[in-house]
């Protein structure tokens, strides 16, 4: 497929500065783009990149300088660019409707509308499937869930009883939502497991990582919130709240109980203890260990978690100490007390 910059800026709604009519067969990231390509520079750090790049034009910020070269400036190239891709490439083609003769559909199940189910796809007594909704090959819902309209739901991802979803959530291949949280009690020298009874709650436009865990609740659900975005391979524990707008990078384990608010942001491997409440707009730097309490907007890092700033401070003073080490030494001679 081959358009004018001019056309590529009118699906962007961005100003063209240069060759308007010039053509374009494809759109590749900075570092693969060639002639023929347009490419996208996402801010200021990246223009050495542009410069030196073989691409034919760019959709960049607004205070990018012309280079002699066609640009579209718009407000976010980024997703300027992801809207681009989709136009030349073309969008995947939508799953076939209907539920194939390899699926089992509980003749109890009830099935709006536009749903797909693929091959193999198991869906229990009495669950509930939205409009439009897609249920890939292999994967399993369980009895008594309910899905909202235009989910995804990727092969083999394990939905267990009682899971309620809300509209536009994805959930990736192999994740398992509702297993029974770990909750024992020991009596007479044996673990005796506490019923998990609590079920799922994920409310519209969650999307959860391939691979990752969603415990049920104990005695009220497991509740992820509004929008979250959550990586693969993470693993969140039965009772917790997660809030609204969360992102949750891979590997972050979060133990029971816990409680976050919206718009949280944390980094990979990420671990938070038991019962722990975290507010608004808190952003947890990548391996932070959180053990207590963190208050909106704090920024931490670090094991146990600091405010970034002094956790940064701490580890230039680190890698200060082995000339700290010498000078001390070196001091030690000069008054006589040894070299120990």
């Amino acid at each position: 497929m081959t358009v004018t910059i001019r056309q590529l800026a009118e699906w962007v709604r961005g100003e063209v500065l240069g060759d308007a009519d010039l053509p374009i067969s494809n759109a590749r990231a900075l570092t693969d783009a060639g002639p023929g390509d347009i490419t996208f520079v996402e801010d200021a750090k990246h223009l050495h990149a542009w410069h030196s790049s073989q691409a034919s034009a760019a959709i960049v910020p607004t205070t990018v300088p012309v280079n002699g070269r066609p640009i579209i400036r718009v407000a976010d190239p980024l997703m300027a660019f992801v809207s681009v891709v989709q136009h030349l490439r073309g969008k995947p083609l939508d799953a076939a409707h209907g539920i194939d003769r390899n699926a089992f559909v509980h003749p109890s199940a009830k099935i709006a509308p536009g749903v797909s189910v693929g091959p193999g796809a198991v869906i229990g007594e009495g669950s509930s499937i939205g409009q439009n909704t897609t249920i890939l090959g292999g994967a399993s819902i369980g009895r008594n869930c309910t899905l909202g309209a235009e989910c995804v739901i990727h092969p083999r991802a394990v939905l267990y009883d009682d899971c309620i979803l809300g509209e536009r959530v994805v959930i990736h291949a192999g994740a398992v939502i509702g297993a029974d949280g770990f909750g024992y009690r020991l009596q007479q020298g044996r673990h005796v497991k506490v019923p998990q009874v609590g079920g799922i709650v994920i409310e519209n436009d969650v999307e959860i990582g391939a691979c990752t865990t969603v415990d049920r609740g104990t005695f009220e659900p497991t509740r992820i919130g509004e929008g979250t975005k959550i990586d693969n391979q993470v693993m969140i524990a039965h009772n917790c709240r997660i809030g609204k707008h969360n992102v949750i990078a891979g590997h972050v384990g979060i133990a029971g109980s816990c409680t976050t608010g919206d718009y949280v942001v944390m980094g990979g491997k990420v671990g938070v203890a038991d019962h722990m409440t975290i507010g608004d707009r808190v952003i947890l730097a990548a391996q932070t260990g959180v053990t207590r309490d963190v208050p909106s907007d704090s920024k931490l890092f670090g094991l146990p978690a600091v405010p970034l700033k002094d956790q940064m401070r701490r580890l230039v003073c680190i890698a200060k100490l082995p000339d700290i080490h010498r000078d001390v030494i070196r001091l030690k001679k000069h008054l006589g007390l040894g070299d120990e």
